[in-house]
């Protein structure tokens, strides 16, 4: 079983920068890849960004150029740094695990608001 505890949310202005953090714990061993999804109310959450274990990411194509995600895999943990941010990047964001197997694993979320 592995824990995420996500952290860096908060409120920012528009153009502003934020990082998140979602640190492992538990059964690392079978987790490959990591990443985050985001979330507003009454939508669909939706993939931001994920790394695997051997560091190959992808993106959400609507986001590259501002957020870039990387992992360090000596602390178990996956950052993701938020640049240019928007308004309408306010949502919570989720951070998951998913192991060898494809289960994944959520994070409680962190809140990011971006305000105008």
């Amino acid at each position: 079983q592995v824990q995420l505890v996500e952290s860096g949310g908060g409120l920012v202005q528009a153009g502003g920068s934020l990082r998140l953090s979602c640190a492992a714990s538990g059964t690392i061993f079978s987790t490959d890849t990591m990443g985050w999804y985001r979330q507003v109310p009454g939508s669909q959450r939706e993939l931001v960004a994920s790394i695997t274990s051997g560091g190959s990411t992808d993106y959400a194509d609507s986001l590259k150029g501002r957020f870039t995600i990387s992992r360090d895999n000596t602390k178990n943990t996956v950052y993701l740094q938020m640049n240019s941010l928007k308004p309408e990047d306010t949502a919570v964001y989720y951070c998951f695990a998913r192991n060898v197997f494809g289960v994944p694993t959520w994070g409680q979320g962190t809140q990011v608001t971006v305000s105008s």
